[in-house]
Order: structure tokens, then sequence, then C-alpha cells
């Protein structure tokens, strides 16, 4: 009696993702699409190496043409900071062997790449021993623009409004509006 062929079943033997992957690679037209698709993962990740962290989710890779990389960002104020950043980023792309001449930009709104936040504000409020200190120095100082704004800032934080600003007076009876 012959035993009947083993079945591999779908646990052992390679992950889904390799399998998927290596099914990918057997047509010539979805191996260039891998291909590709590995390519603007390599690039995603030197052009990320070269951002600051706020910025590093807000674009994706669209395409890689005649040393012309161009890529897509949610908004026109990353488009702004982005042309800022790209003599760095292009440099850092020829470094790391990448041939890129030139990056251009397509902006593309509601595209759902994340949000940049901002990170939260850091201030401190000040105590009795830095007030002292700006009233020290404002002592010290001679008249002018940097004394003015020692003695505003004196003002806010001591809560006393400065005798310089005239109070407006309410009319007793508004104006009636015409009907």
């Amino acid at each position: 009696m012959v035993a009947p062929p083993t079945r591999r079943s779908r646990t052992s033997g390679q992950s889904g993702s390799t399998h998927l992957i290596g099914w990918l690679g057997h047509d010539s037209q979805s191996a260039s699409v891998l291909a590709t698709a590995q390519m603007h993962l390599k690039m995603r990740s030197a052009v990320v190496g070269a951002l600051p962290a706020n910025m590093r989710g807000a674009f994706e890779i669209i395409k890689l043409e005649n040393q012309v990389l161009t890529l897509m960002v949610s908004s026109a104020a990353f488009a702004a900071k982005f042309r800022q950043l790209a003599p760095r980023v292009t440099l850092h792309m020829q470094t790391a062997g990448w041939n890129i001449a030139e990056i251009k930009l397509k902006v593309q709104g509601g595209l759902g790449l994340p949000e940049v936040v901002k990170p939260p504000r850091e201030a401190r409020t000040l105590d009795q021993t830095d007030l002292k200190a700006f009233e020290e120095l404002r002592s010290a100082l001679r008249p002018g623009p940097l004394a003015n704004a020692v003695a505003k800032l004196l003002r806010h934080h001591q809560g006393t409004k400065p005798a310089s600003i005239p109070v407006e007076t309410q009319p007793e009876h508004p104006p009636e509006k015409n009907k």
C-alpha cells in the first residue's frame, strides 16, 4: 500500500507574506511592480533619514524618473517647509547612493496622511525669585525699548495694570439704531 502524499499545512514553511512576495515574483509584470514597490520603500527610508521627526510621516514617494524624485505631500505648508530642506535631502540621497538631481513636490489634499502635530508649548510660571531678578534688571537698564519690554513683562506677571492705559468710558445711553 502506498502512503498518500503529505500535505503541507498553511502554518508550516514560509510565512504568508513571504509566500505572497514569492508569488509576485513569478510573473514578469508583477515582479516589476514588486521591484518598484521595494525601491520606493528604500527611497522613502532614505528621505526619512534627512527630515526632522515631525515631518517624517507627511509624504509619499510617487516616482523616480530622469534623476527627478517626485513626492506627494498633503498640504502646501508641508511643501513650503520641504522646499527649504530639499537641497539637504537631495545631498543625503546622493550620499546614500541614489542618483537624484532634483526633488519635485505635488500637493494632494485629503491623502489620509497623518497630520503633523506641533509639540506642546513649554512654558512655566515665573516665581517670586524670577520676578525679583527681572525687577533688578529693569532698575539697572537705561530707558528705552528693552526697559519698556521688561516693565511690560513684570506688569503682566504681577497682575497689575499699567497706569498709562486710559480706561474707556461707556456712554450712559447707547445710540439707537435706525429702523
